[in-house]
């Protein structure tokens, strides 16, 4: 494998532009925004166009996924946002960890405008939210959290939903579902990993390899106890491995190897089939097997 330095993941299909205009007009009709951002990448995860879309427009930030993020890394972020004077609750949405915190903080910011509809004699208007957030970052999980219905099509790949949905909440709320969209250019290298991470990027237009790569060597990096554990990798075999005389980038290749042959990805010949072992460390970081991880930190 010839790594690529300059490797830049762009990923915006025409679908997602279309969903972008919807998303426009949308906004005009609701009285919140709800974005759901991945915990493991809070800002990587942040479509940048959101904020320029939503304006003055009242924002709730769910940080989502928090069970497979790190957690005192988490409570950083949720300090970081409420900072900016967003609302932030840490949330689990697969089994709706702190999801009740939603429906009341949604009532404390409309408090003051219920009362002025009282006042007037407006009385059983609903309550419209719009929930926004790039793709897989568990935005229908959240929706059939908060719902207490399975309305939404749930699962661990971006672009589940297809098309916007209205969900009737408790307490007279309408929630509006919208498709996952992304933004036409990455800022930087490193936060397309983290969404080719994270399985924001379909794997279909990524080389899995490459990515299973740049992975390990930041779990490497930064989570070598976990990355040891779930593989069974002894400080020996790590030592034989990083003491060798050679090139940073062939030092991983062995330690990927390593690892597909520890899992039983060998073809005939004893050669390592990278293509398998690349599946296996991409799901294993994704559904929380390699443990507790936050690629992005303050």
């Amino acid at each position: 494998m010839q790594k690529n330095e300059s490797i830049n993941l762009n990923y915006y299909p025409g679908h997602m532009a279309k969903a972008k205009n919807q998303i426009i007009e949308d906004l005009k009709i609701v009285d919140i925004v709800i974005e759901i951002l991945d915990a493991r990448c809070p800002k990587a995860s942040q479509n940048p166009d959101i904020e320029n879309l939503i304006q003055k427009k009242k924002k709730i930030i769910i940080l989502n996924k928090s069970d497979l993020a790190d957690e005192i890394e988490t409570r950083k972020w949720q300090k970081y946002f409420r900072n900016q004077g967003f609302p932030t609750i840490i949330a689990n949405s697969k089994i709706g960890i702190n999801i009740k915190d939603v429906i009341i903080t949604i009532k404390s910011l409309m408090q003051s405008e219920l009362d002025k509809n009282i006042k007037k004699g407006i009385i059983g208007k609903s309550i419209r939210i719009m929930v926004l957030g790039i793709p897989n970052v568990g935005k229908s999980s959240f929706i059939n959290s908060i719902s207490k219905k399975n309305t939404m099509k749930v699962g661990n790949k971006p672009g589940i939903t297809k098309q916007k949905q209205w969900v009737r909440l408790e307490g007279n709320i309408d929630l509006l579902d919208t498709p996952g969209v992304l933004w036409p250019k990455f800022s930087s290298k490193v936060q397309s990993l983290y969404l080719a991470y994270t399985g924001t990027i379909k794997d279909e237009i990524l080389d899995e390899y490459e990515i299973a790569y740049f992975l390990i060597e930041f779990l490497y990096n930064n989570y070598k106890i976990l990355l040891q554990k779930r593989y069974k990798i002894t400080d020996e075999e790590v030592d034989n491995i990083f003491s060798q005389n050679t090139q940073a980038e062939t030092k991983f290749i062995e330690l990927i190897e390593l690892i597909g042959k520890k899992r039983g990805a060998v073809m005939s010949g004893g050669i390592i089939d990278q293509t398998k072992t690349a599946k296996i460390i991409l799901d294993d970081f994704r559904n929380g097997k390699i443990g507790n991880i936050t690629l992005e930190k303050i």
